[in-house]
C-alpha cells in the first residue's frame, strides 16, 4: 500500500520579503500620517499639507530603499566572506571540517558514531552547503537579498504613505487631523492583521502593538504641531 505524501507549508520561507514589506508599509503609513497630522495641527492650509505628505512619501520611499539595500548588502557581504572562508577550510583540511560537522550533530543529540556517519554522507553530497547550513546558519531561506529588500521596502512604504494622503484629499481642511488619525489607526490594524495572517501568527498581539505605537506617534507629532503652530 502506497503512503500518501505529507505536504507541509512552512511560512518561514516568507520571512525575508515579509519583514521588509511589513516594515515599509507601517513606516510609510505612520511617518506620513504623523507628518500630516503635525502640519495640520499647526494650522497649515490643505495644499501645504498635501505637499508635505507627498514630499514625505517620496523621500521616505527612497530612504527606505537605500537603507534596506545598504544594511542587507552588509549582511550579504558577511555571508559571502564566511562562505569563502569555509570553502578554503574545506579545501585545506576536509577531515577537520568533517570532525567539526560531526561535533555539531553530537551537540544536537546524535550518538558520535551516527553523527560521523551523517557528517560523511552530508559532505559527500554537498560539503559546502552542509557547513553553510549547519555551522554558519546560512540557507536558501535566510540568504540576504539586498535588491529584493530594497524594492519591497520602497514599494510598500509608498503604498502605506499614500493612504493618509488619500484621506487628506477627501477630507475638509478643518477635519483633516481627526480623520487622518482615525483612518491611520484603522489602516494600521488592518496591516497588522494581514501581516500576522501572512506569517501564520495570531492576530491580536500584532494589531494591538502596531496600533499602540501608531497612536503614540500621531499624538506626539500633533502635540508638537499645535505647540509651535508653524508649518513644517
Amino acid at each position: 500500500m502506497s503512503r500518501a505524501v505529507h505536504d507541509e507549508v512552512h511560512l518561514v520561507s516568507r520571512i525575508g520579503w515579509m519583514r521588509a514589506a511589513v516594515l515599509g508599509a507601517n513606516d510609510g503609513l505612520v511617518s506620513t500620517a504623523s507628518l500630516i497630522v503635525g502640519v495640520a495641527a499647526a494650522g497649515s492650509p490643505k495644499s501645504a499639507i498635501l505637499i508635505a505628505g507627498a514630499a514625505g512619501l517620496v523621500a521616505g520611499a527612497m530612504s527606505m530603499a537605500a537603507g534596506e539595500y545598504v544594511s542587507v548588502s552588509s549582511q550579504s557581504d558577511t555571508e559571502k566572506a564566511d562562505i569563502a572562508r569555509e570553502t578554503a577550510e574545506l579545501t585545506a583540511d576536509p577531515e577537520a571540517e568533517r570532525r567539526e560537522l560531526s561535533a555539531i550533530y553530537v551537540g544536537r543529540g546524535l550518538e558520535p558514531a551516527l553523527a560521523r556517519q551523517v557528517a560523511e554522507q552530508m559532505m559527500a553530497h554537498d560539503a559546502l552547503a552542509a557547513h553553510a547550513r549547519d555551522e554558519l546558519g546560512i540557507s536558501e531561506i535566510t540568504t540576504a537579498r539586498p535588491i529584493q529588500a530594497a524594492l519591497t521596502s520602497a514599494a510598500t512604504f509608498a503604498v502605506g504613505a499614500a493612504l493618509p494622503l488619500i484621506a487628506v484629499a477627501l477630507t475638509p481642511t478643518g477635519l483633516i487631523s481627526p480623520v487622518v488619525a482615525a483612518a491611520t489607526l484603522i489602516f494600521l490594524a488592518t496591516l497588522g492583521a494581514l501581516g500576522a495572517k501572512a506569517g501564520g501568527a495570531a492576530k491580536l498581539r500584532p494589531v494591538v502593538r502596531v496600533v499602540f505605537w501608531g497612536a503614540v506617534a500621531l499624538a506626539v507629532t500633533a502635540g508638537i504641531g499645535a505647540l509651535f503652530g508653524v508649518a513644517v
